[in-house]
């Protein structure tokens, strides 16, 4: 039978590679975490957004039929008398909304995106630990 080791190597502390191990390894599951958050992230936002033009499409064609059903209505309701002013103001009405309309999208489409908001700020907060952890401090 082999005799067990009892001398002063035998409770020897882990060495500089296995240390550097963990460190890899914990590094890497850092990273992994982060890139399924970002992942998550690109999923969520494409999946709204596809929704948001889906719903916009739908609402455009149906608000757009009506408009012209409307404008068609009020034409054939005075069509005697002042068909060519309600034409003219149903027009500067409709380039009007469009004009503003216009100015939202651009106003919006100036605004920052909130895009990785969530994995900006874990990553900053991973730096910051990093940063604030004393790598060299010794045990009291």
């Amino acid at each position: 039978m082999a005799a067990k080791e009892s001398g002063p190597g035998a409770a020897r502390s882990p060495g500089l590679f296995a240390s550097l191990r963990s460190l890899a390894a914990t590094l890497i599951a850092i990273a992994q975490t982060r890139l399924e958050l970002l992942s998550a992230e690109v999923e969520e936002e494409r999946l709204r957004l596809l929704q948001l033009l889906l719903t916009a499409f739908i609402g455009l064609f149906f608000s757009a039929l009506g408009i012209v059903m409307l404008t068609l209505a009020v034409a054939a309701l005075f069509w005697d008398t002042h068909r060519v002013l309600v034409m003219i103001l149903f027009t500067v009405l409709y380039l009007g909304i469009g004009a503003v309309c216009g100015l939202v999208v651009r106003s919006r489409a100036r605004e920052k995106s909130r895009l990785f908001s969530a994995s900006i700020a874990e990553l900053a907060k991973d730096r910051q630990q990093l940063a604030s952890t004393d790598v060299y401090r010794q045990p009291d």
